[in-house]
């Protein structure tokens, strides 16, 4: 049976339904930045996606071509994920898409190497006739964080957030965005099959003890 992210890593996947603190390593990531508005059609997001998805999936078939990758079994890729800024905003403004930055992100497996990573943007911008050459290699280490599963719509998550915010205050820690430590989301229902009521996303936000400003 294929390795699941989802499965193996729960903590960081299947998160409660109520606010938690993790620690979470580092990981290797498929990135594409942009900005503008998700919802664009066509726009920028779009497009960066189906760039992350044509690399992903060169990766995990390419046990079926001539290039081996040392180490590789056969996995799920795992869920599209997503960090997001706006310009002089703590979080997220949801009713100012348009002033969003962000770095679209497919989790790695290990075993893939920048080496590896360089054949499969190279092979996916050839079989697939698609510029590749935007996505990167993204090391990325969140470490502590607190995160929550948000049920709904997108526009619905600062509902989610309030939560995770009193739940901060309550136990001695405060939000710790900075350039590097970002609003992130991962996506575990895809939004073109699923009503905006059934949504399940992760919100994760990076944070430290309050103790630390004093």
């Amino acid at each position: 049976m294929a390795f699941d992210f989802k499965k193996e890593y729960k903590e960081f996947y299947m998160s409660k339904n109520k606010p938690e603190i993790v620690t979470v390593p580092k990981m290797n990531y498929i990135a594409v930045r942009g900005t503008g508005n998700p919802n664009e059609e066509g726009g920028a997001y779009q497009q960066a996606v189906g760039v992350l998805y044509a690399v992903a999936y060169t990766l995990k078939m390419s046990y079926k071509t001539d290039y081996r990758i040392q180490g590789f079994f056969e996995y799920v890729v795992p869920p599209l994920e997503g960090f997001w800024w706006q310009k002089g905003i703590e979080g997220v403004d949801y009713g100012n898409k348009d002033t969003f930055h962000w770095i679209s992100v497919i989790r790695l497996p290990d075993f893939v190497t920048e080496e590896d990573f360089k054949w499969a943007v190279e092979t996916a911008s050839k079989k697939k006739k698609l510029d590749c050459s935007a996505a990167e290699f993204l090391p990325m280490e969140e470490g502590l964080c607190v995160q929550m599963m948000h049920h709904g719509s997108f526009d619905d998550e600062p509902a989610s957030v309030a939560l995770m915010d009193a739940f901060l205050e309550q136990n001695g820690y405060i939000n710790d965005f900075s350039e590097n430590r970002m609003h992130h989301e991962i996506y575990l229902s895809d939004p073109r099959k699923c009503n905006p009521d059934k949504l399940k996303t992760v919100i994760r936000h990076p944070i430290k003890k309050f103790e630390e400003d004093n």
